[in-house]
């Protein structure tokens, strides 16, 4: 098995279905094999979907683990050489993988690879291709509008086009690929994380190791970003702690960095809460 397709589903039935429908049409099922978590979704409409797919592997747990832990216990269960961590709120629109996995056998330094997002109206997400977090960069994300101009490297990579192969820090964990025993060697997701964050520590970790993450810029899916996640106190609770576990894992022994970094989380987090708010009373 050349590649396994790893997906973690929770609640989004209808999302998983195109997103499955899309993913059989451009693969082959002799040298690729596709793997569903479900994360103890709230309703049972996913299993409607195992006598539709019978070449997909479903898994059931029995709780939600969070995104970190689902997809490590899939990876376990996985034969393929790569592995695909792939978001149910993507779409595949043309054929990606002949060519991306024959860049991967050609990088003998490869950690992750990742592809060109754009949304459901065809606009280019710019979180496929990211920095690592550091003091600047992420003041600017938090605090400031990303600068759009072509020579400004900054959270955003803005310096590289959309359409361009090339080498970044991280790319975004709704559609990252690797091999399955890399993966297996750094740990995997690091399961500290419930949901979000983990893409962004896993592709530091792999930087840490000697190894190169690529966008590949000349292929493109569909990410309905933000339809699989209702935006409430919950959600801001688990993005804004995420990137506090990121900080202090990564910036604890640099106490100035790591103070700057987590006062100003804590200060996105609060006006993002009183945002929410005020949402609620408009």
């Amino acid at each position: 098995m050349k590649l396994s397709v790893i997906i973690v589903n929770y609640n989004v039935t209808v999302l998983l279905d195109n997103c499955l429908a899309s993913v059989l049409h451009y693969t082959d099922d002799k040298t690729t094999e596709i793997i569903v978590r479900d994360n103890h979704s709230t309703d049972d409409s996913w299993k409607k979907l195992i006598d539709k797919y019978p070449t997909v592997k479903f898994q059931a747990s029995d709780k939600n683990e969070g995104f970190a832990i689902a997809n490590n216990k899939a990876v376990d269960a996985a034969s393929g050489e790569y592995i695909l961590l792939l978001n149910p709120d993507t779409l595949f629109i043309e054929p990606l993988f002949p060519e991306l996995l024959d860049f991967a056998d050609s990088m003998t330094d490869l950690g992750c690879l990742g592809v060109r997002f754009i949304d459901g109206d065809g606009n280019f997400l710019p979180e496929t291709k990211r920095s690592v977090p550091d003091v600047w960069n992420s003041f600017q994300k938090l605090f400031l509008f990303p600068s759009k101009k072509r020579s400004a490297k900054g959270y955003y990579r803005s310096d590289i086009s959309e359409h361009e192969n090339a080498e970044v820090e991280v790319i975004t964990g709704a559609f990252m690929l690797m091999k399955r025993e890399l993966y297996l060697k750094t740990g995997g997701l690091d399961e500290r994380y419930f949901m979000y964050g983990e893409d962004i520590d896993l592709c530091y970790t792999l930087l840490q190791m000697g190894c190169r993450n690529y966008y590949y810029g000349r292929k493109t899916i569909v990410h309905y970003k933000g339809e699989s996640t209702v935006k409430d106190r919950k959600y801001l609770e688990r993005f804004y702690g995420a990137m506090q576990i990121f900080v202090k894992k990564y910036y604890g022994d640099r106490p100035l960095q790591c103070a700057l970094l987590t006062a100003g989380l804590k200060a996105r987090h609060w006006i993002a809460l009183l945002q929410l708010m005020q949402k609620k009373t408009a």
